[in-house]
């Protein structure tokens, strides 16, 4: 904001603020930017003022700049008095709407005197600037166009041209008059930084990434080696956080979101018959609910989102695991611990040294300790099917399978 102002008070050029369009208001940090510009305007229906600094993030935290997003004060009592040395009466600090901590008195006052200086430069209601401040005040556009706060009020952009056109205006070396007859309109964008960063602080967003940051990276947990739900989750996971910082959030709802995924992740591994995944879905219901500071205008979560949220939580939560503690339950088929059970065919045999031919591959061999090869009633030739018994180093220990089906045979007999 105090970039934006000198911005504004450095430019060559008039600068008009205008609030718009109907229903628009110019709060907080809006309020000094536009009694900082040449022109102030406003569409009908606005309003604008509520310019108490407060801090975004945990509770009683010092605001470190004024124009942050605004909480109305507690109206002053007025028969609240604090008596002087020589024994009159005098209004304490709350009377004049300032804070009763040194470290909040010391924001305030600065962002009052700072508002006041601009009233002071464009010739506007310095008064009220100071109440909007310390008492959190605010006017509607017709209020302040009687009190001269704004210039002028006005219905869109070509009607604010034509109203102020021959306008004089006072710049940095030099008075001008405005002449605007005629002048062409053109729209300036927001760059993508400031696109993306308006996307990431709508709160809705900010919890979605998180708990996608979350889903992601228990998948890539039960299911190690893919990658991608990893990598997802933990850039979602950050951007979530970082999200959440932007935002006047309860940490206290933050803390109970994570404890809620945290218990519906726990659900799939822990047999609680239901106790964790429902105290999973209620801290995380709680926790949304709680998540976004709702003292402050402008932002909040619908209750419907986070229940929405938290079904589709649980459910993903929950599908997932199934599936995964199903795949720990099927036979492994793959890798060394595949290989007992398999059979084979004798490839070669050359100098007492067996070579078996398994899925594709060339394996050395040898007889089980107790197998029929030792006892001579079976010799190992080319072409003879074998049943790996165990895995020895990079040596399969292996039996012939006509003879283990014949065995098999006689015993079912």
């Amino acid at each position: 904001m105090r970039a934006i102002i000198k911005d504004i008070l450095a430019s060559p050029m008039p600068v008009a603020t205008f609030v718009a369009p109907q229903g628009a208001r110019a709060a907080s940090a809006g309020t000094y930017i536009l009694y900082a510009s040449h022109i102030a305007a406003m569409a009908p229906a606005t309003n604008l003022g509520a310019a108490t600094p407060v801090a975004i993030g945990l509770p009683g935290s010092t605001p470190s700049k004024p124009g942050a997003i605004p909480v109305p004060q507690k109206e002053p009592n007025p028969g609240d008095k604090a008596k002087k040395a020589d024994g009159k009466d005098t209004p304490a600090a709350e009377d004049e709407g300032g804070p009763a901590d040194a470290m909040t008195a010391k924001a305030v006052n600065d962002a009052a005197a700072y508002i006041r200086s601009l009233a002071q430069l464009r010739g506007r209601n310095a008064d009220f600037a100071e109440r909007a401040v310390r008492r959190a005040s605010s006017l509607s556009a017709m209020e302040a166009l009687n009190g001269g706060v704004i210039d002028v009020i006005a219905a869109d952009v070509p009607d604010l041209l034509r109203k102020i056109d021959g306008s004089e205006v006072e710049l940095v070396s030099a008075r001008t008059k405005l002449d605007l007859a005629g002048a062409p309109i053109e729209r300036v964008d927001p760059d993508w930084r400031n696109t993306l960063l308006a996307l990431l602080s709508n709160p809705t967003l900010a919890v979605a990434l998180l708990m996608f940051g979350i889903y992601g990276l228990f998948v890539e947990f039960n299911s190690p080696g893919v990658g991608l739900p990893g990598v997802a989750g933990a850039i979602a996971l950050l951007l979530g956080l970082y999200a959440l910082q932007l935002l006047p959030v309860n940490w206290v709802g933050v803390g109970l979101l994570l404890l809620g995924a945290a218990l519906m992740i726990a659900e799939v591994f822990i047999p609680s018959f239901g106790v964790l995944g429902v105290g999973g879905i209620t801290a995380f219901i709680f926790g949304g609910l709680m998540l976004i500071d709702t003292e402050a205008p402008g932002f909040g979560l619908a209750p419907g989102v986070v229940v929405g949220m938290a079904l589709t939580g649980a459910a993903v939560i929950l599908g997932f695991g199934a599936f995964a503690m199903r795949a720990r339950l099927l036979p492994v088929v793959s890798g060394p611990e595949a290989l007992p059970g398999s059979t084979g065919t004798v490839a070669a045999v050359a100098g007492g040294v067996t070579w078996v031919r398994l899925h594709g591959e060339m394996w050395l061999a040898r007889p089980g300790a107790a197998d029929a090869l030792q006892t001579g009633r079976w010799e190992a030739r080319v072409g003879d099917r074998v049943r790996v018994s165990a895995l020895d180093g990079l040596t399969l220990i292996v039996h012939p399978l006509d003879e283990l089906l014949a065995n098999d045979d006689n015993g079912s007999s």
